[in-house]
């Protein structure tokens, strides 16, 4: 066993001798996002990569992101917290290019008040029996509890099942926390409910063709969205559906269309169903520079359909410089769900602009800090000024402690 793996290690540092002629192909993450999600093949998975075995493979990745924001206004608010995040994935060799891989993802955040913090025109899930307005809800303890099958089907084309009690189904671009182009912004978008709010599924069956350049998939989940009981698996169920086709013209893109049918989502919108249709477009060059463009729309069964746009970017200007910036612009009535209100369920057209900067260090051995803060200005209608001031404005500053290659 141990000459066996000090031969794999030669075969990985070594290049030039005969053992790196060995077929490692199965080993290959770079281009892997949230769930079964694409992204540019340039965009390599960050953590720390261990091989215990000549068939094994295990990558451990953990954050931790101390927080104090300032969001301006009379419905902003001031808070200091932590967001977190710790994920395990084992990936074995089965031989004749079908490989098995296990993943878990787990976060602390639940330790926070049920309503997490405070993120102005953030809207989406309850707390304390109320919906979540001007807030961003913590993750579950739980955020993944998946296992993936992946079989040769054809020369250069495998076929894979994916699935778990905790997953993420084929819908939405990956995850903003897994790309590139948001890895260090401190905030989730305004616009998550829109794209990628089912990155933590209580219930998920993945099944799906993919090529080198291509996958399309198609899912069975559960469609009503987390509680705030956040500790606890949720009981699985599969009572909605979506399909994803993904697409990399060159290695440095990926463009991914989807649409699901999700049943009953949202707790604040009893008895409503929802269509959601995205489109992304992400790129990275491999040296620092990542993007992201995405297009959603969301129409409640029975009510209206509402759109959002996103776009955000990342820049690694140099061994420690980084800049970074998302601009968001949505369509949302969810901003008074008082029904006394006078603008209850009124929909509003907001654009969100955020520009950050973080300085990266490098630590003690896997361990690397960035260490910034964002300010966001927002464009509304004159409408809620009332509610929101004339100019409000938010910002943030954080040091984000991780586990990199």
């Amino acid at each position: 066993m141990a000459l066996r793996r000090l031969a794999l290690l030669a075969a990985l540092l070594l290049p030039g001798t005969a053992m790196a002629q060995m077929d490692m192909s199965w080993m290959a993450m770079d281009g892997a996002g949230s769930g079964t999600a694409r992204l540019p093949a340039t965009e390599a998975m960050r953590g720390v990569h261990i091989m215990p075995g000549a068939h094994d493979m295990v990558m451990l990745h953990a954050s931790i992101l101390p927080v104090y924001t300032d969001q301006g206004g009379p419905r902003g608010g001031q808070k200091f917290y932590a967001q977190s995040m710790a994920m395990g994935m084992w990936v074995h060799d089965l031989g004749d290019g079908a490989k098995l891989t296990g993943q878990a993802m787990l976060s602390l955040e639940p330790a926070m008040r049920h309503d997490g913090y405070p993120l102005l025109f953030a809207t989406g899930e309850e707390a304390y029996a109320r919906a979540l307005v001007d807030r961003q809800h913590p993750h579950d303890l739980f955020m993944e509890l998946s296992a993936r099958l992946d079989v040769p089907v054809a020369p250069g084309a495998h076929a894979f099942l994916y699935g778990g009690p905790v997953g993420e189904p084929a819908l939405g671009p990956s995850a903003f926390m897994h790309r590139a182009s948001a890895q260090y912004n401190p905030e989730a978008p305004i616009t998550h409910h829109w794209f990628d709010s089912t990155h933590i599924t209580y219930g998920v069956i993945t099944a799906g063709l993919a090529g080198k350049t291509w996958q399309i998939e198609a899912s069975a989940f559960r469609g009503q969205e987390p509680d705030e009981r956040r500790w606890n698996i949720e009981r699985p169920k599969l009572d909605s559906w979506s399909v994803r086709a993904s697409l990399a013209p060159a290695p440095q893109w990926l463009v991914q269309v989807s649409y699901g049918q999700l049943k009953r989502p949202e707790a604040a919108h009893p008895g409503e169903n929802e269509h959601r249709f995205t489109t992304s477009a992400h790129y990275n060059n491999g040296r620092g520079l990542s993007a992201m463009a995405g297009f959603s729309a969301k129409t409640r069964v029975p009510g209206e359909t509402r759109t959002a746009w996103l776009g955000e970017v990342n820049w690694d200007a140099n061994a420690h410089d980084t800049l970074f910036s998302r601009i968001e612009n949505v369509n949302n009535d969810e901003l008074f769900p008082d029904p006394a209100s006078p603008l209850h369920d009124q929909a509003f057209r907001l654009t969100k602009l955020e520009v950050g900067y973080a300085y990266r260090l490098h630590l003690v051995g896997p361990v690397q800090v960035a260490a910034g803060g964002t300010g966001a200005l927002f464009a509304k209608p004159a409408a809620l000024s009332a509610a929101y001031g004339r100019n409000p404005i938010g910002a943030t500053i954080f040091a984000k402690f991780s586990l990199s290659n």
